[in-house]
């Protein structure tokens, strides 16, 4: 590759931003309430864009996803910008140390939490306790 082949894609790549950013929809004020007020399973991503923890979650989850349409197809997935709402009411409310937080509700409940953990079978088997809960 050329150096200016090289320049014009890295430039190219920064200017697109992110690949990832959270998994699910984008966090609003309200929207966790809304959703759980339905009566639906909530599972939370607390990111950032810059965390590689962060990343590596968001990775695995979308695999996860990618595999099993069911998940999508019965939990609400949300992805909370640690770095926009840290001081958040939700954030707050549920007690969220850090970035790299991943959480499943139902109703009143929380059913699982992951702090920082990027192991697939801890992910995968969060992901499925949300999906038992949607369709029991």
């Amino acid at each position: 590759m050329d150096r200016r082949t090289f320049l014009v894609t890295s430039a190219a790549a920064l200017a697109a931003g992110p690949v990832l950013a959270g998994v699910g929809t984008k966090y609003t004020p309200g929207l966790v309430d809304k959703e759980l007020a339905a009566g639906k399973t909530v599972f939370i991503d607390f990111y950032t864009d810059w965390c590689s923890t962060c990343r590596s979650q968001e990775r695995t989850i979308n695999a996860f996803l990618d595999a099993n349409p069911a998940y999508e197809a019965n939990v609400s997935f949300i992805a909370v910008d640690w770095d926009v709402h840290s001081g958040s009411d939700l954030a707050k409310r549920l007690n969220i140390p850090r970035r790299s937080t991943l959480v499943v509700l139902r109703g009143d409940e929380e059913l699982g939490r992951i702090v920082a953990g990027t192991s697939k079978s801890k992910i995968k088997a969060l992901m499925d306790t949300a999906l038992t809960a949607a369709t029991a």
